[in-house]
């Protein structure tokens, strides 16, 4: 397939896609709303099959998880944490003050996470969510996933991260229980984390309720060669956010098509060996793209999906990154796996999927700030910009508001 093919395609796809299960997770959210835990308690025995006594974690139980961990694993967690916490501070905002005029920076009160947790357990998303909120000031963190075992690595990992609001609750009715909430979950003011289709779902409904980070759907990855990678590097590049989901989507790109056939052929021969087989070729069979065209061409395909993750293992990678324009996060080389990127490399693992990155970017530690301006007008100043607005307070018919600028200039 071209460039041109594939675009027209995959716009016929977004079209149609997005609102399947609307009524469902509206009727979720109005009974969570108006029944609290009650309908939490019921959803979480229709698609879980669990009904917890509590859905609090006790603190014991984080604890029981994380002192379960080897010390290989602690140091995993920590070495990771304070990776993350360091590139997060690097970007924060500061205030800032200039004349008559200050910015300033304020960490949000009350943040809730999804954690998911159906197929896999994703410890993670506990570190790239919960970290760069911590980094940011907010001192309320509220944890929700659908787990329940007594003790496990997302408990673990969340205990390490100082959290102790956890609760076991997931999809749709979890982040309805965190925008309004219920006896047991508090309301918070903005939500991150990343979910299936129908978390996605619940957060565009909503927004305005209650802050979101963005609105993801299934994982992605574009990946752009040329004839001298490494073809299993790529093979295993692919499968590795193939088998996060059955829609996860993958896209191959190059210039050359002898190299497409020859990563096709290594897929076929290892697919069976993964232990998540099952899932992968599911992913591939639906959601597989190989593109072959110009360099130009593929150039504006990548900056027209604006994929999740953007992989570039090719001999020009520096000329075709100083092109791109939207993407999650770009990954240049091959010591620059989107793997790394899911665990350590620094930025955080939730990032825009289905083109949102012509227009949002990945959660980082500034989503988790507020800020406002403080203007402090000097009396000359006022002088010089008093009368220009005035006249345009004047055209808009807003007699008070000119009557107000006016009489500051006796």
């Amino acid at each position: 397939m071209n460039a041109a093919a594939f675009k027209a395609n995959f716009k016929k796809e977004q079209e149609t896609a997005g609102f399947e299960g609307y009524k469902g997770v509206m009727e979720i959210i109005e009974r969570v709303r108006t029944e609290g835990d009650a309908a939490l308690l019921s959803y979480t025995e229709q698609f879980d099959g669990q009904s917890p006594e509590s859905f609090k974690v006790p603190k014991e139980r984080l604890e029981e998880s994380y002192d379960a961990l080897s010390y290989e694993e602690k140091e995993a967690f920590e070495t990771i944490r304070r990776r993350i916490e360091q590139y997060q501070l690097s970007i924060k905002y500061e205030d800032k003050a200039e004349g008559e005029f200050q910015y300033v920076y304020h960490p949000l009160e009350k943040v809730g996470v999804y954690i998911p947790g159906g197929t896999a357990l994703y410890p993670s998303s506990v570190l790239m969510t919960v970290v760069p909120a911590i980094a940011a000031g907010v001192q309320e963190i509220h944890a929700v996933t659908p787990t329940f075992e007594s003790t496990n690595i997302t408990f673990a990992a969340l205990y390490a991260c100082g959290v102790e609001n956890v609760y076991t609750a997931g999809g749709a009715q979890a982040i309805a229980a965190l925008a309004y909430g219920t006896e047991s979950i508090p309301k918070v003011d903005k939500i991150v984390g990343p979910g299936n289709y129908y978390v996605a779902l619940a957060k565009r409904l909503l927004f305005g309720q209650v802050g979101i980070d963005m609105i993801a759907g299934p994982s992605e990855i574009l990946i752009y060669v040329d004839d001298a990678v490494h073809i299993d590097a790529i093979v295993y590049d692919i499968f590795a956010q193939a088998e996060h989901d059955a829609n996860a989507r993958t896209f191959l790109l190059s210039e050359d098509p002898a190299v497409i056939d020859r990563i096709a052929e290594r897929m076929d021969a290892l697919m069976d060996q993964q232990s998540r087989s099952s899932i992968i070729h599911q992913s591939i069979a639906h959601n597989h793209y190989r593109i072959v065209d110009s360099r130009e061409s593929l150039i504006s395909l990548i900056n027209d999906v604006a994929p999740e993750h953007v992989s570039i293992q090719h001999k020009d990678a520096e000329m075709i990154i100083s092109n791109i324009k939207y993407a999650g996060a770009v990954f240049n080389g091959y010591y620059s796996p989107e793997a790394i990127g899911d665990y350590a490399a620094g930025p955080s693992h939730v990032l825009p999927t289905d083109g949102t990155g012509r227009f949002s970017h990945g959660l980082n530690i500034n989503d988790f700030l507020t800020s406002h301006a403080v203007i402090s007008i000097e009396k000359d100043t006022y002088g010089t910009i008093a009368p220009p607005a005035k006249i345009i307070a004047q055209r808009e018919g807003l007699n008070a508001h000119h009557q107000s600028l006016d009489i500051r200039m006796e």
